[in-house]
């Protein structure tokens, strides 16, 4: 996908800050699956420079709120910068900066359609705890770094974020209350739709 002046824009600001930005593949799905499940409220663990956000938002219903989660406030200071150049109306976007498994707690039960996890990967078996909670029956959480550098499908791999991701897809796997699927776009688009 070709990516307009602001994605491109968010897109270096975040090479500047050393932040992974999700790929325009991944973006592209995002903004799809935020179209296809005609998405209100949205919730996204790493804010990043706005990247995941504006495909999100676009996709999103026109009145759609997204609130994402990020340690870092100067980063979601560059995402507002972002949202602002998007003309995305102010009230559309929630920033909440701190960390994901403490804010989380402190959001609405099955109150939101989609969940984007691209935070510490060591912490994405407690995200999908805590997306299951979140998600409106039918709703959706979408994991970046699935595949995490194709590290996941060689056993050999052992660090703490290769392990994390590995077992989040058992999880999902093994749950019978969601309907996964894993996507080769990017570095791996893992989704899970809550039944």
């Amino acid at each position: 996908m070709v990516e307009d002046d602001v994605l491109a824009a968010a897109r270096a600001r975040a090479k500047e800050v050393g932040v992974a930005p999700i790929g325009s593949g991944c973006g592209a799905t995002l903004r799809f699956l935020a179209s296809l499940v005609d998405a209100a409220t949205v919730v996204e663990i790493g804010t990043g420079t706005g990247v995941s956000g504006l495909w999100l938002l676009r996709g999103m219903r026109s009145d759609g709120v997204l609130t994402s989660v990020d340690l870092e406030a100067e980063h979601q200071r560059l995402a507002r910068e972002a949202f602002k150049d998007a003309g995305i109306p102010s009230q559309r976007v929630r920033l909440i900066s701190g960390a994901a498994l403490e804010v989380l707690p402190r959001l609405t039960d099955g109150h939101y359609d989609i969940v984007l996890c691209d935070g510490d990967k060591t912490e994405y078996p407690s995200y999908l705890d805590e997306a299951r909670r979140l998600l409106r029956s039918g709703g959706v959480v979408a994991f970046d770094n699935a595949l995490w550098h194709d590290r996941v499908a060689d056993p050999a791999q052992r660090d703490p974020e290769t392990v994390a991701i590995r077992e989040l897809g058992k999880q999902v796997a093994e749950d019978e209350t969601l309907v996964p699927l894993l996507l080769p776009v990017g570095d791996g688009l893992l989704l899970a739709q809550k039944r």
